[in-house]
């Protein structure tokens, strides 16, 4: 038995009929060289037969005390979880994202462990896909990244290789791994009060001189008061998934001629973009977009020797950078160059301060936005518009039992009025895009895999005029 974290109970309260909380991932992968055409059905008969189930997946929602707590569920059933299906003809991408796009709308039974693996078969040129969902009171998607990538190999020979739900176990640190989620901050700030007592003097310094900054930089400002935007409307439980793969070589050269990082370019792309959707919908505001843009803490770490005795970087390792997207400007380049500045006002911030201090920064700025968004009572408390994350994934080409893998896509979650979520994830030399929004609060959003594109084709071409 293991009582759920205060965070983790936060998921399970924020759940509803319109509002599933769960993150997922789906990865399409190339038959091996030598497999016959039934190989998808031969996998799926293999995979029926690894019936352990390991840490965190035999876990089951339970109560004592009026607590939620997790248990070793002794009736697991792996067919509920294991799913072998088949696409409906013609088998193309776009059945695929339907598919994921219907099974990422549906609730989880809290009667059962709360994740699903579904192998998918039906699709053309010899592919296949998995998709997994995970609830985020188990694991967070940074989590549920790193245990699949535990399931791969860079061994294309390799065989017999173990699904997700049966990896040997590791320690409770890399399960509880750091997460991109303002909820996340919110708890760290609550939690471990006397641990935080240490952070004060610092965060309030940086606080307040943020705030002074707002008063006389209307760039601080907006961060401070995002635009009403349709983007931020109630939703409903249905979801549209849109999933889109960008050659990291284009984006870097991009880099290389404005100055910027590939996450500035990124960020860009997710900027033009919904300046064009929300355009073409008649709904731009006249302020720019704020995006909530989680930043890796790991770098402004002291050295072990400059830490007190007995401390580690454990726990939450995110902190957020409120990043102008600057669709009020018409120019591709220039919005480049304002995000790029934007972007690194925040970074140089945190440059000054440790990792605890950035974590309780972020928890304290944030914290209106989370508010309105837990009750909507607060709607002049929009303090962002729209997550744009990138999660970091494998860098050489992976196999699972000799398929090679051949792109992954992050799914994430929608909420009330928070109603697109953008997540990218790296692979070898590829950037992912994985779009997940309220299908009838943002209609047509697989257009905006188009506009990604355009934004990218407008940024080389003001490269080399």
């Amino acid at each position: 038995m293991k009582p759920l974290s205060p965070t983790d109970q936060l998921f399970l309260w924020l759940e509803k009929r319109q509002q599933p909380m769960h993150v997922g991932g789906l990865q399409i992968f190339s038959f091996p060289d030598d497999a016959p055409d039934d190989y998808v059905a031969r996998l799926a008969e293999q995979l029926r037969k690894d019936t352990e189930v390991t840490a965190p997946f035999d876990r089951r929602l339970d109560s004592r005390l009026a607590q939620p707590v997790w248990v070793h569920d002794k009736q697991l059933d792996l067919e509920h979880h294991f799913r072998f299906e088949a696409l409906p003809t013609p088998g193309r991408i776009r059945e695929l994202l339907g598919f994921v796009s219907a099974e990422h709308s549906h609730l989880m039974d809290r009667e059962r462990p709360l994740w699903e693996f579904h192998l998918i078969e039906g699709l053309g040129d010899r592919q296949f896909a998995v998709y997994t969902k995970v609830h985020h009171s188990l694991m967070d998607g940074v989590s549920a990244m790193r245990m699949f990538q535990r399931m791969l190999s860079t061994d294309p020979a390799k065989r017999n290789m173990p699904p997700i739900w049966d990896l040997p176990a590791r320690p409770r640190r890399d399960e509880d791994s750091s997460g991109s989620s303002l909820w996340r901050s919110i708890s760290h700030l609550l939690g471990e009060s006397g641990k935080q007592l240490g952070t004060v003097p610092t965060v309030a310094r940086e606080l307040l001189r943020t705030i002074n900054a707002a008063r006389k930089d209307p760039v601080y400002k907006s961060m401070f008061q995002a635009p009403r935007s349709i983007l931020n409307r109630k939703i409903t439980g249905s979801r549209r998934f849109a999933a889109q793969s960008y050659c990291l070589k284009r984006i870097k050269a991009v880099c290389h001629a404005y100055g910027t990082t590939v996450n500035d370019v990124v960020t860009a792309m997710c900027a033009s973009a919904l300046r064009t959707y929300l355009m073409n919908q008649d709904a731009l505001p006249e302020k720019p977009l704020i995006a909530m843009v989680p930043v890796s803490l790991r770098k402004y770490e002291k050295s072990a020797g400059d830490k007190p005795e007995g401390s580690q970087a454990e726990g939450n390792q995110v902190g957020v950078i409120l990043a102008n997207l600057y669709t009020d400007e018409s120019h591709a380049g220039t919005r480049l160059r304002k995000i790029h500045q934007s972007m690194q006002k925040g970074k140089d911030r945190y440059a000054q301060m440790s990792p605890e201090e950035i974590v309780n920064y972020t928890a304290l700025t944030l914290a209106p936005a989370a508010f309105h968004l837990l009750t909507g009572v607060a709607p002049k408390w929009q303090t962002f518009n729209v997550v744009i994350s990138n999660v970091p994934g494998p860098k050489e080409t992976s196999y699972w039992n000799g398929a090679k893998l051949e792109g992954m896509y992050p799914v994430s979650i929608a909420m009330d009025r928070l109603a697109l979520n953008m997540t990218l994830t790296s692979y070898k030399d590829q950037i992912e895009f994985g779009l997940i929004g309220c299908r009838r609060t943002l209609p047509s959003l697989q257009r905006m895999l188009d506009y990604l594109e355009d934004g990218l084709v407008e940024l080389e071409q003001g490269a080399v005029s």
